[in-house]
């Protein structure tokens, strides 16, 4: 999920994730220009036929627009600048990627086409998209929409964004689904959000049932419009409730990604998380430990003999959350740790 501050080098271990014709990245936009020439202290001119205007929202004074007739390449160099440092690395990705948004067209046909001229409803349009991300709204909730693990999932703010780091637990999912062979496997996805999880495992794994739950009925019904867009004809069956509560069966395989930002480490969460993504699906607490502690306690019933259990968690919990599993009774027979893709300790592995 998240951590409080994140590192340059972290930052640059997403960048692949970034690459291509992926609909997300980063942009924040800088100040701008001030009031000169006897202007309007409300208004400022820009340049490429642009004007930006004072707004209070979210800290932000200005709104930034185009006029009909500028052309890609102009629109894109205005955008990039005013989506610089220090609120963003990755300001021309990020125009690009808004820019082939509004115009409906992957990122290679800007580069082959910047005379084309915007229309006024595509100025407007893009206007608004790069106003709202200096504001540090993310840009998958712009666009409405984030790959993950090669799927499109829809998102806005009653889910969390998907990670690329919560990749690997799909990849640990349908491993276990392989180990067991032939016979039925039942899988729940517990705080499935947007769904991302457990969709992703049931394109791969058909053969396997799979259950999501979550509390919130809002990040449901998200997870259904994903479920009703990528599994038509089947897909996971999501359960409201609270945790494996909901669950009408016993499972293989659990799989959870839940809250475990604590309460002192919220207010240093990245604004485009803390300000935007939904809290109810990030604090968990005095020590970040809430849901995952309150989640061990029920598995005795809910998981099968020879059931599996993979959490993600954030890398400082590693040692105190494998410490809680094995104080479980019944005593797993194996709790392990195990690290992502970047080399931090990302997930707890039970099996019983």
């Amino acid at each position: 999920m998240f951590e409080p501050k994140e590192s340059p080098g972290e930052r640059d271990k997403l960048a692949p994730f970034y690459s291509s014709d992926r609909p997300d990245g980063h942009i924040d936009i800088n100040s701008g220009r001030g009031a000169d020439n006897g202007r309007p202290p409300d208004k400022v001119d820009g340049e490429g036929g642009e004007s930006q205007t004072r707004s209070s929202q979210h800290g932000d004074p200005f709104h930034w627009s185009l006029t009909q007739g500028t052309t890609v390449g102009r629109a894109l160099v205005s955008a990039a600048q005013r989506l610089g440092e220090p609120s963003s690395e990755t300001a021309r990705l990020d125009a690009q990627v808004l820019l082939a948004h509004v115009l409906n067209q992957n990122r290679s046909w800007l580069f082959a086409h910047h005379e084309y001229e915007l229309s006024d409803g595509d100025c407007h349009r893009y206007a608004d998209l790069i106003t709202r991300r200096r504001r540090r709204e993310p840009v998958a909730y712009l666009l409405g929409r984030k790959e993950f693990y090669g799927l499109e999932f829809v998102v806005d703010q009653r889910v969390l964004i998907p990670r690329p780091e919560t990749e690997l637990l799909v990849d640990l999912v349908l491993a276990q689904i392989s180990d067991r062979g032939d016979r039925p496997v039942v899988v729940a996805d517990v705080g499935t959000g947007s769904g991302a999880i457990a969709i992703t495992v049931a394109v791969h794994a058909p053969e396997a049932k799979v259950y999501g739950t979550d509390i919130s009925q809002d990040a449901l019904d998200v997870a259904e419009e994903n479920r009703k867009r990528l599994t038509p004809e089947a897909g996971p069956q999501f359960l409201e409730g609270d945790l494996l509560s909901p669950l009408p069966e016993p499972a293989d395989v659990i799989v959870a990604n839940l809250p475990y930002i604590a309460d002192e480490e919220y207010s240093g969460l990245q604004s485009d998380v803390r300000d935007y993504e939904p809290r109810v699906a990030l604090k968990a607490g005095v020590e970040g430990l809430d849901l995952i502690e309150r989640l061990l306690e029920q598995l005795p019933s809910k998981v099968q003999p020879r059931g599996a259990v993979l959490l993600e968690i954030s890398p400082r919990q590693g040692e105190i959350v494998q410490k809680m599993a094995q104080d479980l009774r019944p005593k797993p027979s194996y709790v392990g740790l195990r690290r992502d893709y970047s080399g931090q300790v990302r997930m707890v592995t039970l099996e019983f």
